[in-house]
């Protein structure tokens, strides 16, 4: 009985560890990039240099001036939306075990925030 009790708990806690999936890092990652102030100032929900709706302790108070090299990444605020609702989709997808799609939509995902200031 001792041995069954021993063997369950071990169970229990090798199993902790795997609940973290890295498809619920990246979407935990993308959701603070588009919480930013960079995200806010391309949405205009908030003035630029805003504070960062994230809290992070890695934060910039206001986003960076300039623009992307790339203008095939400039961020537009349709864009930002699309990216919020593709990031739902691939949270949805990782909790139902997909982790490849899971990858693709926030790959997805990331593209259609293009570069956040």
């Amino acid at each position: 009985m001792k041995i069954r009790i021993a063997l369950a708990a071990l169970a229990v806690a090798a199993a902790g560890p795997a609940l973290a999936t890295p498809c619920a890092d990246e979407v935990t990652t993308l959701e603070k990039r588009l919480d930013s102030a960079g995200a806010a100032e391309v949405t205009g929900t908030t003035p630029p240099g805003g504070a960062p709706k994230a809290h992070s302790d890695k934060a910039l108070p206001a986003p960076p001036a300039g623009k992307p090299s790339d203008p095939s990444v400039t961020p537009t605020a349709s864009g930002v939306s699309e990216a919020r609702k593709l990031l739902a989709q691939a949270r949805e997808e990782d909790r139902a075990g997909k982790a490849e799609a899971c990858r693709d939509t926030i790959l997805k995902a990331k593209e259609k925030a293009g570069a956040l200031p």
